[in-house]
């Protein structure tokens, strides 16, 4: 196991989390069963005040939990200067058989605490709190992929050998690599390029037309589409080199961090779009999905008109 201070916070922070969580459990179960908002019995005003207290344990335990991503990553990123042939993340998460998982799970719950967050901020604004048993009830199935992290989080530090060697997001992130990834370099780069485009135009008609159900799928896709489009073909004009496609590499300094304000920026604006279908912020998603476009679309601009040639 790798214990430098960045791995020790996390997992220290992690059986906090884990504590508290059973306790916000155990009170949210409480508050499936028997929440009736029209009730005025003893029982029903020990859940309100067992309400209060779960919501401010889970509040407390997402707000951190979704910027504490971005540690996770710049943790991923020290930890590459300890692993033999790692150069970023990248060779990190492929030290462990439960990098990748991890990785998806994380992003996978981001969304889910984030939507959590704001089904809580509205429920409180009204005096029936008429999404009280919702959000608690999508707290108990998040308590099982936010233990399932943990566990799978503290899984993985123990398992990284500091001694062994790994790939490099060179040979990962290539069409010569033997994983799922080298799949993706099949995709002819017009259709690619023709559907990321095209589903952001199509965000901005959905939003035009308030369908949010639409909306709402076209931000899911988004999101994808621009993973995707981002390892084949706009991050080679991030580091001004067609061979490399690592989504790791421009999170470290040498390019400015810029991989940082990418992430955030997607996942703002894809949050916002899927959110829609509960609370509408089809302009919000508007303005962070657009940041990104403009941001990628600048270095393939910016690097044609510097060479006149494109990669």
């Amino acid at each position: 196991m790798v214990l430098n201070p960045e791995v020790l916070t996390i997992l220290i922070l992690n059986i906090i989390f884990a504590l508290f969580a059973v306790v916000a459990f155990y009170l949210s179960f409480q508050i499936y069963l028997k929440w009736d908002i029209n009730s005025t019995s003893q029982t029903q005003y020990k859940l309100e005040k067992q309400s209060f207290l779960s919501s401010t344990i889970i509040k407390y335990i997402f707000i951190v939990k979704v910027p504490l991503f971005l540690f996770f990553i710049f943790t991923l990123d020290k930890l590459s200067n300890l692993i033999t042939g790692a150069m970023c993340g990248a060779g990190v998460v492929d030290a462990t058989p439960y990098g990748i998982y991890l990785l998806i799970l994380k992003v996978l719950n981001i969304y889910i605490f984030a939507f959590w967050l704001t089904l809580h901020y509205r429920d409180i604004r009204h005096e029936n709190l008429p999404y009280t048993k919702l959000k608690f009830t999508i707290f108990l199935g998040a308590f099982i992929l936010l233990m399932a992290e943990l566990i799978l989080e503290g899984m993985m530090f123990s398992d990284i050998d500091i001694n062994k060697m790994v790939s490099c997001c060179g040979t990962l992130y290539s069409n010569s690599s033997t994983s799922y990834i080298s799949e993706l370099f099949k995709i002819d780069t017009f259709y690619l390029l023709s559907s990321f485009y095209g589903v952001y135009l199509l965000m901005i008609l959905f939003a035009y037309l308030k369908n949010s159900y639409i909306f709402s799928l076209l931000n899911f896709l988004f999101l994808f589409i621009s993973i995707i489009s981002l390892i084949l073909f706009f991050g080679t004009y991030i580091y001004e080199l067609p061979t490399h496609h690592c989504p790791f590499c421009f999170l470290q300094k040498d390019y400015s961090y810029v991989g940082y304000i990418l992430y955030i920026t997607l996942f703002l604006g894809t949050y916002f779009g899927i959110a829609s279908l509960y609370v509408e912020r089809y302009l919000y998603s508007l303005i962070f999905n657009s940041s990104y476009i403009v941001i990628v679309s600048g270095y393939v601009i910016n690097y044609y008109l510097k060479n006149n040639v494109l990669l």
